[in-house]
């Protein structure tokens, strides 16, 4: 995360179906429901921040907190622009994993206390390693999606091998459990095994 950027204590939660927001990746969302109308409006006028977490795919909508994960991303609104109907669209970019302890509103969205979830692992020659297989996975990837030209450069370059597994997973791993189970992983070099493992068999379903 960004160290100018000091998350609150507590923060907005917007519960998503199929939706699992990385740090550092950017997440369009188009605002239109009443209650995340009231969200964004709170959100604007206090941190420009709220998070993003997935539901829990047994629940079509989510009604209570145990409806969704209590793991999940706090993001910054980058963007944001208001329509004549009241609805918006904006751009949030995912900063840090948070953990939701408590609820200080559940209707008519949560508000969450949150905790920063830091992962763990110093970098090591193992750490380099599944990096590298990570960046030779990409370039089997990269060939069936209009990626921006200078992707390649930047990730070649790229020396924070956690913020290359959060970019990679949100990029090319599609299955939002499989995106949770990322996401909730702490140690960088268990997060970088499970990340190789799914981009192979992405590349396999792009061979299939």
């Amino acid at each position: 995360m960004s160290s100018s950027v000091t998350l609150p204590k507590d923060l907005p939660v917007m519960p998503l179906p199929a939706a699992v927001l990385f740090p550092h990746a950017l997440l369009p969302l188009y605002i239109f429901e009443a209650r995340y109308r009231h969200m964004l409006k709170r959100a604007l006028q206090q941190h420009r921040m709220f998070c993003i977490t997935l539901i829990k795919p047994s629940c079509p909508d989510w009604r209570a907190p145990e409806d969704f994960f209590h793991l999940g991303t706090a993001g910054l609104i980058r963007a944001c622009v208001g329509r004549g109907d009241g609805t918006s669209n904006l751009i949030l970019q995912g900063l840090q994993r948070v953990r939701f302890n408590s609820f200080h509103q559940e209707k008519p969205f949560p508000i969450a206390s949150i905790d920063a979830v830091e992962s763990r692992d110093p970098t090591t020659v193992e750490t380099e390693a599944l990096g590298a297989k990570v960046i030779e996975l990409y370039g089997s990837l990269k060939h069936d999606r209009q990626l921006p030209a200078k992707l390649d450069r930047y990730l070649s370059e790229l020396r924070d091998l956690e913020m290359l597994a959060d970019l990679m997973a949100s990029t090319f791993v599609n299955d939002p459990l499989r995106r949770q189970h990322l996401l909730e992983e702490r140690s960088v070099n268990q997060r970088l095994r499970f990340l190789i493992r799914y981009l192979r068999d992405e590349i396999g379903n792009a061979a299939a």
